[in-house]
């Protein structure tokens, strides 16, 4: 299947939901190579890839590391191939989910979200939504795969928010994919 349009508005959720199915990645946690090593990449808070100080500027390369990005038991973050292992930093999420797409309201409801590399997640019992605190406040996050998460995007969090607060659920909070995530930091 052809990658996802650039924003979700020309897709209806049937449209999301087959391009999801239809992805495959990489079997990254059966990865277990003998060959280990850092590289100086890291991923910034607001989603950029950085190598050796200088922004990684063409998305298929980005989209393509993604795609063998796994998170290791300790917590720290690796590209990882049959042949090798590379330990890369992470400011906070790898992702940052940058657009949202919603259709149906209550229980019914279901939610999408393409991600800075173009990949697209549902939010439901696999992929949860969750708040995490910081020194910030608390911080909307997406579960992605394999316990790689995405912030929410600032703009995409006040959609969020601007939903629950129409739906008038207490605790504040959505449905999606049959579960309801709370969006109150308070419950």
């Amino acid at each position: 299947m052809p990658a996802p349009p650039d924003n979700l508005a020309s897709l209806s959720l049937d449209d999301i939901a087959a391009h999801i199915e239809d992805r495959s990645l990489p079997p990254v946690e059966t990865w277990h190579p003998e060959r280990e090593g850092a590289i100086d990449i890291v991923i910034t808070r607001d989603g950029r890839w950085i190598h050796e100080g200088d922004p990684i500027e063409r998305p298929a390369l980005v989209a393509l590391f993604s795609t063998i990005l796994r998170r290791e038991p300790d917590g720290s973050y690796v590209l990882v191939t049959p042949a090798e292992k590379l330990t890369i930093e992470v400011e906070d999420a790898p992702f940052v989910a940058v657009e949202m797409k919603s259709e149906g309201s209550g229980q019914e409801r279901t939610m999408a979200f393409r991600l800075n590399t173009g990949d697209l997640v549902s939010a439901g019992p696999d992929h949860p939504l969750r708040l995490r605190d910081s020194r910030d406040g608390p911080l909307p996050y997406l579960h992605v795969r394999g316990g790689l998460e995405a912030l929410i995007g600032r703009n995409v969090y006040y959609e969020l928010i601007d939903l629950a607060l129409d739906e008038d659920h207490s605790p504040l909070g959505l449905w999606s994919g049959g579960e309801f995530f709370a969006l109150d930091p308070e419950s």
